[in-house]
């Protein structure tokens, strides 16, 4: 009964770690260029001296759905969203270079260009600082082009090139603070190819839905593992009982 109950704890346990990688992504539902995460569970022998005595449940190591979300407008002139493939740069607290796809730019009270949450964005020279002006214009290419204050209609002055990169996904890893990094510590180059538009922010490619019925199927096969660990437990009592009068 051993083995029964071996191979249920270790379901229930990975049950468990499945609801949490679900969770988080439900609560990142309505986080602007979320992307979801999925665990995959497999089966491992547990390895013996002469034979396998029996199978585990072990889940894999945490993959990301990179699928684009919907555009949304916004209408407002600082949001950004990447057209297909690619990632914004920005300064992690830590200082290190990370990767991201929101884009609900500010411009802090000195200047400095930052996302939603407070972190640098990153341009070809470092974090973009943007000098008083009376308006803020990013183009495709993630160029930034302003116009000074009481300076003439037309007398438009590019500042900065926003860092975008577009690294292989297999070669990204997403640390706890939400952002991506390469997995080899580096930094991505430049790429000139990828492409943002204005006025609109990308959603998050999580399936409320989907994600719904998945918690609610998880809680499931974590109840049915627990009542296999239940039972597991009845027989060993019963046959302990039988030898006992034997």
């Amino acid at each position: 009964m051993d083995r029964m109950l071996y191979v249920a704890m270790t379901g229930a346990k990975q049950s468990m770690y499945a609801q949490a990688v679900n969770n988080n992504n439900l609560a990142n539902a309505n986080t602007n260029g979320f992307r979801q995460a999925i665990a995959y569970a497999y089966t491992e022998p547990m390895r013996g001296p002469v034979f396998d005595s029996r199978d585990y449940v072990q889940v894999a190591d945490e993959a990301i759905d990179f699928t684009q979300g919907a555009l949304q407008s916004t209408g407002r002139d600082l949001d950004i969203a990447i057209r297909g493939n690619g990632f914004l740069a920005v300064q992690a607290q830590d200082g290190t270079e990370a990767y991201t796809r929101a884009g609900d730019l500010q411009i802090d009270a000195q200047g400095i260009m930052r996302l939603g949450n407070g972190l640098q964005v990153l341009g070809d020279g470092g974090p973009v600082a943007i000098p008083p002006a009376e308006s803020i214009t990013i183009g495709a290419d993630g160029s930034v082009t302003i116009r000074p204050l009481g300076g003439e209609p037309r007398g438009l002055a590019a500042i900065e090139r926003l860092r975008l990169v577009n690294p292989p996904t297999a070669d990204l890893e997403r640390g706890e603070d939400g952002l991506f990094r390469l997995r080899n510590g580096g930094q991505a180059p430049a790429d000139a190819n990828v492409r943002v538009v204005s006025g609109m922010l990308e959603t998050s490619n999580v399936n409320t839905a989907a994600a719904l019925a998945r918690m609610m199927e998880l809680t499931r096969h974590y109840e049915t593992q627990v009542k296999m660990m239940s039972t597991a437990d009845n027989l060993a009592r019963n046959n302990n009982k039988l030898l006992g009068m034997s």
